[in-house]
């Protein structure tokens, strides 16, 4: 991941100061996994915040270049992913692409959506958060399949699951994030969005998520 202790504390303060995630260790969210959560995350918030979206945009572009260097295509992840994809598309001045949850049911049938030329290209991934990565590696292979050689992925957030980490390299996927769990439960601590004593709580949730609560 995106080894940037900085960005990643900025990043877990502006998701807090917007409600982007919401700490709820009292009351749990409900996953639509079925999973309880003392957190939820919805980084499409950053979006109407044009500081932090051009901020998370600058970051999300300097990783990829860091980490993935040349590469000749940006793809969005249905939905969430898909305008932070096109802001970075837009900042390194590179084609964009989206790829659907499911591939459309009239018309070309089409999974993949954008310019059906560029097949072959060097190309990153954008999604919004990773929980177990499925989502994520789903579009990864679509694109794969239609030709695409991926670089690997770039997200705003990760909840570091073990899982994911393992899906990732099962796909041989690698993967960066601006921020983590890690960073976000000591800024919340820090700055009293959170109890001190909900931290063991928090992190006990991301040690085993399917059989907490």
């Amino acid at each position: 991941m995106f080894n940037n202790s900085e960005t990643a504390q900025q990043v877990a303060e502006f998701l807090l100061q917007i409600k982007a995630i919401k700490l709820q260790p009292a009351n749990p969210f409900t996953w639509a996994s079925g999973w309880k959560s003392p957190i939820y995350c919805d980084n499409r918030v950053t979006l109407s915040h044009p500081t932090i979206r051009t901020y998370i945009r600058q970051q999300l572009t300097l990783a990829i270049q860091e980490k993935f260097g040349v590469v000749g295509c940006i793809a969005g992840v249905a939905t969430a992913g898909i305008p932070q994809g096109a802001l970075v598309a837009q900042e390194l001045g590179l084609p964009f692409i989206y790829v659907r949850a499911k591939a459309k049911e009239h018309g070309t049938g089409s999974l993949i959506e954008g310019d059906t030329t560029l097949t072959g290209q060097r190309v990153v991934v954008i999604e919004d958060l990773i929980s177990t990565g499925k989502s994520s590696l789903q579009a990864v292979q679509a694109l794969r399949d239609a030709g695409y050689e991926v670089a690997g992925l770039a997200a705003i957030f990760t909840y570091g699951f073990d899982v994911a980490d393992e899906n990732f390299k099962k796909a041989n996927c690698p993967y960066i994030t601006l921020s983590d769990y890690n960073a976000l439960i000591s800024y919340a601590e820090e700055f009293q969005y959170i109890l001190r004593a909900d931290v063991d709580m928090l992190k006990q949730w991301r040690e085993d998520p399917a059989n907490w609560g």
